[in-house]
């Protein structure tokens, strides 16, 4: 064997050695780096935490309005469509916390439990990231659209789930015991399917990970917007953004139709470029319903 190939070899299985041997979860100081325009408030595992009055605040934001500052800001991949919804018309707003699911290789599988044990993790991996939950936290899985044999939560995870969060989830595959799913209260979920049986052949490679949900690149501190039409991934620092461009367009559309029903204006005016008169008319009406 020339030394060449020597090198190779140890360097190969040096490397996949470290590979089996990571955890499932990134660092914190990764979980910021990948973060690097969010200059908040950090939960310990290093995701970014958006204030709970913020999130609060975006479920009255529409997804055209989010959209509209997202796209302008460079972010044209945020927006996920085609779900199912356990309580239609509900929304769902909420921190990211991610998983990966892949399917099964059992000697990968085998290393990665063995990992579960030494950092404490109880029971099988579907329950590791329920585990980690937080109020406010949204859980958000790439199952990979598996149907059967891929539910990956019931209605007694989804009741953990509930307790621990206060939301639904989102998950890029199916769940079970919708009957039971439905009677839970503020369990506002987005999910591609439903099947009576339970995930098998499967395993998590990744907690608070990157993951991809039909074309949006998620990140773990990411806040979800899902409503009706579709679930939107707001990168954190662009939060506050989007809540005061929708809450100014809704003023906006407030101030339009009153004047246009007082017959102050024509429908061209309200809804072309408005004029500086039509601007300073906004201003005092603004001032008349205590608006900053």
């Amino acid at each position: 064997m020339h030394l060449r190939q020597y090198l190779f070899l140890i360097i190969f299985f040096t490397s996949s050695s470290l590979a089996l041997a990571q955890k499932v979860t990134i660092s914190k100081e990764t979980l910021i780096a990948l973060t690097p325009k969010w200059e908040g408030e950090r939960f310990p595992d290093g995701r970014p935490k958006v204030s709970d009055e913020l999130i609060q605040r975006l479920k009255s934001v529409t997804l055209e309005q989010a959209w509209s500052v997202l796209k302008g800001e460079g972010y044209t991949h945020q927006l996920e469509q085609g779900w199912e919804n356990i309580h239609a018309g509900q929304v769902l707003v909420g921190r990211v916390l991610s998983a990966q699911y892949m399917p099964l290789r059992p000697e990968i599988r085998k290393e990665l439990e063995k990992e579960g044990v030494k950092d404490g993790r109880i029971g099988d991996m579907v329950s590791w990231p329920i585990d980690l939950l937080q109020k406010g936290d949204v859980y958000v899985a790439d199952s990979y659209g598996k149907h059967n044999d891929g539910p990956i939560i019931g209605d007694n995870l989804a009741t953990s789930i509930i307790t621990k969060t206060g939301n639904g989830v989102v998950f890029n595959g199916t769940v079970r015991d919708m009957e039971g799913l439905r009677t839970i209260p503020g369990f506002t979920s987005f999910f591609r399917g439903s099947h009576p049986s339970y995930q098998q052949e499967m395993m998590i490679t990744g907690i608070n990970v990157p993951i991809r949900i039909g074309p949006v690149t998620v990140i773990p501190g990411d806040i979800v917007l899902g409503k009706q039409d579709g679930v939107m991934f707001i990168p954190p620092h662009l939060v506050e953004k989007v809540v005061k461009a929708g809450e100014l367009v809704q003023l906006k559309d407030q101030f339009g139709h009153q004047r246009l029903k007082e017959g102050k204006y024509t429908p061209g005016q309200i809804d072309g470029k408005w004029t500086p008169e039509i601007d300073k008319d906004f201003a005092a009406w603004l001032e008349t319903k205590n608006k900053k």
